[in-house]
């Protein structure tokens, strides 16, 4: 719908453009003595073969367009037009307007004027048409490009996303099968828990952002299953302020920031450690901040977050185009991961 309005105001404008020329030229050819019915047999013959031309421009131009290095070879084009429709013009006005003497002699004196008009106005016309079929290229070579970058950043971030999936899915059905035997009722729990877990996962992956109710409603199953693995060693604390419950987050992305905590508090130690998981909003932004214990002579540095922590920034990357929202820092005996959403 848009194409169409624009090529009915490109046809508009070309019709009152030359319409502009042809009452000028009347004007002009009048002041400069020839008869009114030869001065407008003289514009219409002359600007309607001009503009039937720039026609013929148009259409061919739509198909073949000269590269910037290339346009020495539209100006030859263009001379060669002017020198046609210059000499054809002035045939078929002599043949038109064979009784008036004073303007045969005009049209032979004045062929020089007519050649450098209507070169101007071809070359003009031409340079126009290359413009606009140029910017329409770029514009759609911009596009081209745009969708290409989005349909690659789509994939890489549903790559990252189901990179984490197998991992936490081999952890769970290792426990499944450690507790089968010796706690069955613990082993058939997990798999109601992880039946349920992976079933909103496939529910979750084609949507991109979802609320941060959501998120944590699939986060305490998560939660639920890791506590079926590790026992009374795991405790969690969630602080979700009210205010937060509605905003927006991508979908699944804490899942692998929860799961470090537990790799790096629970790994290094045989006691029971506890979680944290709070949020808040400043400056219309989401701010969610997961704590958990850990012992700085044993765990992997700070700067060597592991592949979950990594994968979510990489993901927030493509989705925000901004490295400052995932923070990780040491505070004593606490791993701190601050993740920040910002809300459109």
């Amino acid at each position: 719908m848009a194409q169409r309005f624009t090529y009915r105001k490109l046809v508009k404008s070309y019709i009152l453009w030359w319409l502009f020329w042809i009452a000028a030229q009347i004007y002009v050819l009048h002041n400069l003595g020839l008869a009114l019915n030869s001065s407008i047999a003289d514009s219409l013959v002359s600007n309607i073969f001009l503009a039937l031309i720039g026609l013929v421009l148009y259409n061919v131009m739509r198909f073949y367009q000269p590269e910037k290095e290339n346009t020495f070879y539209l100006h030859i084009w263009v001379i060669l037009i002017t020198a046609f429709c210059s000499i054809s013009v002035n045939w078929l006005l002599s043949k038109v307007c064979v009784a008036d003497t004073y303007y045969t002699k005009f049209i032979e004196q004045a062929f020089p004027f007519r050649f450098a008009y209507n070169f101007l106005m071809l070359a003009f016309i031409s340079l126009m048409i290359w413009m606009i079929f140029y910017f329409k290229n770029e514009q759609e070579n911009a596009q081209r490009k745009s969708d290409t970058e989005k349909l690659a950043r789509e994939a890489e971030l549903t790559s990252l996303r189901q990179q984490l999936q197998p991992h936490f899915l081999f952890n769970s059905l290792n426990s499944i099968s450690a507790l089968a035997g010796s706690q069955p009722e613990e082993a058939r729990k997990m798999i109601q828990l992880l039946s349920d877990f992976l079933r909103g996962t496939l529910r979750k992956d084609d949507q991109q952002n979802i609320s941060l109710k959501e998120e944590i409603e699939h986060l305490r199953l998560y939660l639920e299953i890791e506590k079926v693995r590790f026992g009374h060693r795991l405790n969690t604390n969630i602080e979700i302020d009210e205010k937060c419950l509605e905003m927006k987050l991508p979908s699944l992305l804490l899942q692998p920031v929860v799961e470090n905590a537990i790799k790096f508090g629970l790994y290094d130690t045989t006691e029971a450690i506890t979680i944290s998981i709070r949020t808040t909003s400043i400056a219309n932004e989401l701010i969610i901040k997961v704590e958990n214990p850990y012992d700085a002579e044993t765990s992997r540095p700070v700067n060597g977050t592991g592949f979950g922590l990594s994968s979510v920034e990489r993901r927030l990357f493509l989705l925000f185009s901004r490295n400052d929202l995932l923070q990780t820092e040491a505070n004593k005996n606490i791993f701190i991961t601050t993740i920040k959403i910002p809300q459109s």
